[in-house]
């Protein structure tokens, strides 16, 4: 019996993306600073709601104190705001949220459509059992058998996603092409029986 090993990456289309949004306010007191977080998550909600595909999510909030030796004692309030947003809402929802205030992008990942992550799926599978079947026919040919025959699959993969991290200055536009595409990755254990 051979056991071999194969691992195929590959990328596909994105169709949507996923993003991260840190949300903060900082003042004098626990109560103003969530009535700070407050209102300007309603302005984000204000302004990005039409964008989103789906619903927002956002975390339960938290405060902590933030101690300085240079002033005195002050209080940040801060909550996580992620959502899906379309290939042609991509530029706009960066360049929105980059310009409210507390915000910060702190990342976009790229996901394909179920139809693109089947796709890719396939084709990672095809490759890999291919490049299995060729790897085991060598081996076979190099110890002077003929027959391979596969015996058994198990199989590990990751769906097509893609993080990225970005910041929404510096550049005027951001187009949803230029960003990293959806990726998947598949391993295969294979045993094959070589006669």
């Amino acid at each position: 019996m051979l056991q071999l090993t194969v691992q195929e990456r590959g990328d596909t289309r994105t169709a949507r993306f996923r993003f991260t949004l840190r949300l903060e306010a900082e003042t004098s007191s626990t109560a103003a600073a969530l009535d700070q977080l407050n209102g300007r998550l309603a302005r984000v909600r204000t302004d990005l709601t039409a964008l989103v595909q789906g619903d927002l999510n956002v975390s339960a909030p938290s405060t902590v104190p933030i101690r300085r030796s240079e002033s005195p004692d002050r209080y940040r309030a801060s909550t996580s705001i992620s959502g899906l947003v379309s290939r042609s809402n991509y530029d706009t929802l960066i360049q929105r949220a980059g310009r409210l205030p507390g915000v910060r992008l702190q990342g976009m990942t790229s996901l394909a459509s179920a139809q693109g992550q089947k796709e890719l799926e396939e084709r990672l599978l095809k490759r890999a059992l291919e490049r299995g079947q060729s790897q085991a026919a060598s081996t076979a040919s190099a110890l002077g058998l003929s027959q391979v025959q596969l015996l058994r699959i198990d199989q590990r993969s990751q769906p097509a996603t893609h993080g990225l991290t970005m910041a929404a200055t510096a550049v005027p536009r951001f187009r949803p092409g230029e960003a990293p595409p959806p990726t998947g990755s598949l391993r295969l254990t294979l045993d094959y029986c070589l006669s």
